[in-house]
């Protein structure tokens, strides 16, 4: 089990009420499913791209995307505008 730090960006920060939060998760489903228990925030996670340090966890089955101890991860939902 891992402990880091998951930060919100722009619909993910209003939906979650904090701009980050402190986590312990083996895997990014398993950090999902922790934080996703908020009703607005589930919607938005459903939309949203992930960062893992830096590094986009893509399309890989959230399940197998395993989180190093200190971990970075940023929730990014979909931007507007270009």
């Amino acid at each position: 089990m891992a402990t880091g730090t998951v930060r919100y960006w722009a619909a993910a920060k209003e939906a979650a009420g904090v701009a980050e939060e402190p986590f312990d998760a083996e895997t990014l489903k398993d950090l999902l499913a922790a934080i996703g228990g908020r009703p607005e925030l589930e919607r938005v996670l459903r939309r949203s791209s992930f960062l893992i340090d830096g590094h986009p966890a893509g399309t890989r089955d959230p399940g197998v995307v395993l989180l190093p101890e200190g971990a970075i991860v940023e929730v990014l939902p979909p931007f507007a505008g270009g």
